[in-house]
């Protein structure tokens, strides 16, 4: 219980920290957007449904990266990042795969220094 417990004080800081920042308080899903917008340096005044599953899913293969999960192959010919999945992730239900995402994303943060 301890370890959810200090995920979900982390991942409150975390929403904190964002919502001074941006003025709104995000939820993963907003997080995960973030997190593929700064990976990819991709900017648009109009993004849609499958660019933003995109940088959603960059971001996901971003911060799991950390753990050994994914490896960044490089970019093609338009800026964008792919990766290769290095090992099967755990079989999870979904509250669990939710802190296994929020864990690492946190991760990703701290060595951003944010």
């Amino acid at each position: 219980m301890f370890i959810t417990d200090d995920l979900q004080q982390r991942w409150w800081a975390l929403e904190a920290k964002l919502l001074e920042r941006f003025g709104k308080k995000p939820d993963l899903e907003a997080i995960l957007f973030l997190i593929g917008l700064q990976e990819t340096n991709f900017s648009s005044e109009k993004i849609s449904k499958e660019q933003k599953q995109d940088l959603m899913h960059v971001a996901v293969c971003t911060v799991l990266t950390q753990s050994g999960y994914y490896l960044l192959e490089g970019l093609d010919e338009e800026g964008w990042p792919h990766f290769h999945q290095l090992k099967q992730l755990p079989e999870m239900n979904t509250p669990e795969q939710e802190n296994f995402i929020k864990d690492h994303v946190l991760l990703y943060f701290d060595q951003q220094g944010f």
